[in-house]
């Protein structure tokens, strides 16, 4: 026996020195010089069998790990895979977020309900996906943080597509493209032209609070001052009133405020000096969404539903007569 490793199996003589024609069947028979070689070997192969199967054993332990962490991936693609549009239909509502205050995108009448160009556009979508519209009404310069909280499912707010809103959210193609125009003051009419007329320390503009108009107005007419609001009527109120010198906004809602709210104390410069697309806002990464969007923007502008939305709210007044 060879202490520590137990019975030995039969060795042939060979094996410890003895002649070829020797067998010896049990270690007990084997001189003890023969004998330490043989233990040696014995040992040195239980070591490696030990160590062999402790590295199996160890290998299966890393492999059922590698395991739970791939199907815990699968599982967060999946959950992200789903995407806005998938948990909707899941839900039975399209939450669409906003700021109902924009004309003649989404603006409340005098029934309080919520309508306009881009409430119509969704209502389209809603029905192409078996689901209802709910519209949810939030403060725009928080609608960014309301969606990464889950408050709503996309941005439906007349929201242009920036670089430095693109790297918070996706964007789907824009719907419609407009630019910054101005309404300033009838009095200004002969010295301002242009918006670089505006650009002195003199004058004074106005705009809603964290928009494009906003932006601009910092940014190419700096030199002017600026007090920004929470809602578009309140900025062009200014102007009328004559506290504020020129109102900066999208040409869509312009071309109506001009009217409805400028009592004839307004000019409107309707050339656009800007370049802004809108778009609907998603989250990051939820590409399934921005497919679903962008064919559902191909399939209607070309089968006739986006030119009756459009004609409805910017070639047709009739819905002037529902507003406050």
């Amino acid at each position: 026996m060879c202490r520590g490793v137990g019975p030995l199996p039969q060795i042939t003589a060979v094996g410890v020195g003895l002649p070829r024609d020797s067998f010896l069947p049990f270690s007990d028979t084997i001189p003890p010089e023969y004998l330490a070689p043989v233990c040696r070997t014995v040992r040195a192969k239980n070591k490696i069998r030990a160590f062999l199967l402790g590295d199996l054993v160890m290998f299966k332990k890393y492999l059922s790990m590698l395991l739970v962490g791939v199907t815990a991936l699968v599982a967060v693609n999946a959950a992200q895979a789903a995407g806005a549009i998938d948990e909707a239909v899941k839900r039975g509502t399209l939450r669409a977020g906003m700021d109902p205050t924009y004309m003649p995108f989404q603006m409340t009448n005098k029934r309080g309900e919520i309508v306009g160009f881009e409430v119509d556009i969704l209502k389209a979508m809603a029905k192409s996906m078996g689901v209802k519209l709910e519209m949810v009404s939030t403060s725009y310069d928080g609608i960014i943080p309301a969606l990464m909280t889950d408050k709503f499912d996309i941005i439906s707010s007349g929201m242009t597509l920036t670089q430095e809103r693109n790297l918070k959210l996706n964007f789907s193609e824009p719907f419609i493209v407009v630019g910054q125009t101005l309404l300033i003051r009838k009095e200004l009419a002969d010295k301002v032209k242009s918006y670089k007329d505006l650009n002195k320390e003199e004058y004074r503009l106005t705009s809603k609070l964290g928009t494009t108009g906003e932006m601009v107005a910092k940014k190419l007419i700096g030199k002017a001052k600026y007090h920004g609001y929470d809602n578009e009527q309140e900025a062009v109120m200014d102007v009328v009133n004559g506290k504020a010198d020129a109102f900066v906004y999208d040409a869509p809602y312009n071309v109506v405020a001009v009217n409805k709210a400028g009592a004839g104390k307004l000019v409107f410069l309707d050339k656009p000096f800007t370049f802004e697309p809108l778009a609907f806002g998603l989250k990051k990464g939820d590409y399934d969404s921005l497919n679903f969007i962008n064919n559902f923007l191909h399939q209607i502008k070309h089968d006739g539903t986006y030119d009756r939305i459009h004609d409805k709210w910017f070639k047709d007044t009739a819905w002037l007569k529902d507003m406050e």
